[in-house]
């Protein structure tokens, strides 16, 4: 069995091992692969019968370039990439990762949220430049210091990485509730399910967590963003697409929208022109709240098993059925 890897750098920078696939045939990694040379990618899948991508993308071009072709992993949970309608109609499956960063991406997304309250990083960078050595009076701080004990966080997708967000908004005592389309049991118990329209007035902090769906796209633009409190915070660690980027930085150049905590854009890697690049108080980290090793390892294990499960004949985690 041949098995390519088209772009294994993100998911294996070196600190784990590739031994899980390789023990299902001949496995080729490339780190990298270009997005946009269909003939290179045609060219290095070749005559494998397995081809494992995360964001390098399978056309109906490049399938038809490749009649061996019997099997696509993704190492990521979102499959855009592959022309999976198409894989199905050539009876190729398309297995992806469900569930692997669950608690990592929550604790991502409220570790973005401390940053704005705190601004950790800008005040150790101070303090290493002599300031708190300099100083006049025996502590300082550069910008406001947000207390989130009483306040209300408001969680647009209460899924799996939804509740784990809450559970930690719930250890610090904040007020937590939700708006979903599909209410759950184990959602009740950790939010209190509302309309979009209260959530947005009451939130003093907004998280996105939902899939994006025809009905999500754009959900952060100005119209939404008028119904919110003067000074909210805004958290997106889901898809960059939710949000209408020209509408949310004009929101915070004016002061409505007081801080913004992103981990993903519309278009990665981020383009030069992005206007969120240069709004205020907007921080922004490279797609990463998934990226820790125990959260690849899983990404890698998950993989192996959809692997095997096709080999087996009996696949699984296939999105294309």
């Amino acid at each position: 069995m041949k098995i390519v890897v088209l772009d294994g750098y993100t998911e294996n920078p070196g600190d784990l091992s590739w031994a899980p696939l390789e023990a299902f045939g001949e496995v080729t990694v490339y780190d990298r692969t270009s997005y946009v040379d269909s003939l290179l990618i045609a060219e290095r899948i070749g005559d494998a019968e397995i081809v494992v991508i995360n964001k390098t993308p399978i056309t109906k071009e490049t399938i038809d370039k490749c009649p061996n072709m019997k099997l696509i992993a993704v190492l990521a949970t979102g499959y855009n990439v592959v022309d999976y309608e198409y894989a199905k109609e050539k009876g190729i499956p398309v297995a992806n990762v469900p569930t692997y960063g669950t608690q990592i991406v929550g604790q991502y997304a409220v570790g973005l949220l401390l940053e704005i309250c705190s601004h950790y990083g800008h005040h150790d960078k101070t303090v290493k430049e002599g300031k708190w050595a300099n100083n006049a009076d025996w502590c300082y701080w550069d910008y406001p210091m947000i207390e989130l004990y009483g306040k209300t966080a408001g969680i647009i997708g209460l899924g799996r990485i939804g509740q784990a967000t809450a559970k930690i908004l719930n250890a610090l005592d904040m007020k937590v509730i939700a708006y979903d389309a599909f209410q759950s049991e184990a959602g009740k118990k950790l939010a209190e399910y509302v309309e979009l329209d209260t959530l947005l007035a009451e939130s003093d902090v907004i998280f996105l967590h939902c899939p994006l769906f025809p009905e999500t796209e754009g959900i952060i633009n100005k119209d939404n963003i008028a119904k919110m409190k003067d000074g909210v915070i805004i958290i997106n660690n889901s898809r960059g697409q939710l949000v209408v980027e020209q509408d949310l930085a004009e929101a915070l150049n004016s002061g409505k929208v007081y801080a913004a905590g992103l981990d993903v854009v519309s278009t990665e890697p981020i383009k030069e022109d992005n206007p969120l690049l240069q709004a205020k108080n907007c921080f922004i980290t490279p797609h990463i709240s998934w990226a820790a090793q125990a959260s690849r390892q899983r990404i890698m294990d998950i993989t192996a098993d959809n692997v095997k499960a096709f080999i087996e004949g009996a696949p699984v985690n296939i999105v294309n059925k």
